[in-house]
């Protein structure tokens, strides 16, 4: 697994869901291993995506899309 993305925890969650919807499984993890998961939609939170998936990941998150406009 390769990291991602890092930010807070409602955006991660919202992440995994729309690359999942893609067809590329990935996962969070805590930046801080040590933090209570105490439900904290702020606590900053790491997406990890198989390293297979990482260009694919980033060209559908990152690149413009014409097509959107």
């Amino acid at each position: 697994m390769r990291p991602f993305f890092t930010g807070e925890a409602i955006k991660t969650e919202l992440l995994v869901v729309w690359l999942e919807k893609h067809g590329i499984p990935a996962v969070e993890e805590p930046v801080d291993p040590e933090a209570d998961d105490d439900g904290d939609l702020s606590r900053p939170m790491r997406v990890l995506v198989a390293a297979a998936e990482f260009e694919r990941a980033q060209r559908l998150f990152f690149e413009e899309r014409e097509d959107e406009l």
